[in-house]
């Protein structure tokens, strides 16, 4: 193995280490900062300074697309005029590896001042931030994995792990449904994933939609003139039955030239797969998958008819 590997080797399980520590650590002091975050009516501020800063950055992201409204704010510039960005009805979320960090110390007294509760995230519970905040998580760093043992390495990763905990705990708590992660990522290949059903239908004029009194000579040219392989039996805006394109070709070897003059309600398959508008593109492809066809009728819930979802439209919003 050469000296490469065997760096990298022990950064790796250093590292990994270092986060399978924190499990020991999580307990009460980590079910009272869960609350305190849970019940902060205003924005979930994440603070520190260098490394912890870059990490800070992360949880806050992570935190905001999970349902927990949070940003991060600069301990330098907050003692130097973005203080106003902390209120009443806020809470703290401060990081310092040895919870001596100046520029965090000298937020305390103000943060305390308007009543903002603060979260410790540190190795010292002994620190000064650790004994003046409102409950402390004890961070369990054995050895950083820099092999001059300076650099924030261990650390910051295991650091970044519990944030990656608390933020995983307040989606469950709070019930944030794939739905409502969608609406925080509508950009990219992940924000296209992430589409919903309502975004990506046919609706209005687009859609082949016929009444079942219609014959099915009419039915074939609607079904023809909106290349969607489908006609959507309607009356009242109740989705009644649909005609696909392998109905029809059913139906033509069992009643032949008769066909065309039979009406489109005793022709449709009653009882058509159905979907939300609010379901997520990727479970429209499923169902799709499951059940071997290429479109979806959208309706709400009272049946009405909202738009039709076909197979062609996952494909060109790369859901694959």
């Amino acid at each position: 193995m050469s000296r490469s590997i065997e760096i990298a080797t022990e950064v790796l399980e250093l590292e990994a280490k270092a986060v399978a520590d924190q499990i020991s650590g999580l307990g009460e002091n980590f079910e009272q900062a869960v609350e305190i975050l849970k019940n902060t009516k205003g924005r979930v501020i994440v603070t520190g300074m260098g490394k912890s800063g870059l990490i800070c950055r992360k949880i806050a992201a992570t935190m905001a697309s999970t349902g927990t409204p949070s940003f991060f704010v600069h301990p330098a510039e907050a003692i130097h005029g973005d203080l106003g960005m902390i209120v009443e009805g806020d809470s703290v979320i401060a990081v310092s590896n040895s919870g001596e960090t100046e520029e965090i110390v000298r937020l305390i007294e103000f943060i305390r001042r308007i009543g903002v509760p603060i979260v410790a995230m540190t190795a010292d519970r002994k620190s000064t931030l650790g004994i003046h905040s409102d409950v402390t998580i004890e961070l369990k760093i054995e050895k950083e994995a820099c092999p001059l043992g300076l650099a924030p390495t261990s650390s910051t990763t295991a650091t970044l792990a519990i944030g990656d905990a608390i933020a995983m705990v307040l989606l469950e708590l709070k019930d944030f449904t794939p739905e409502d992660f969608a609406a925080r990522h509508p950009g990219g290949k992940l924000g296209r994933k992430l589409l919903l059903v309502d975004a990506l239908m046919h609706k209005g004029e687009e859609l082949p939609l016929v009444s079942p009194d219609d014959p099915m000579r009419d039915v074939i040219y609607v079904m023809s003139s909106k290349r969607l392989g489908i006609a959507m039996v309607v009356k009242n805006r109740k989705l009644l039955g649909v005609i696909s394109d392998g109905d029809l070709r059913r139906l033509l070897e069992e009643r032949g030239a008769d066909l065309l003059e039979q009406p489109a309600g005793s022709c449709m398959v009653q009882n058509p797969k159905c979907i939300s508008p609010l379901k997520l593109g990727v479970e429209a492809l499923h169902a799709m998958e499951t059940h071997r066809i290429t479109s979806l009728a959208v309706v709400n819930g009272e049946d009405e008819l909202l738009g039709l979802i076909h197979l062609h439209d996952l494909w060109k919003t790369e859901l694959f």
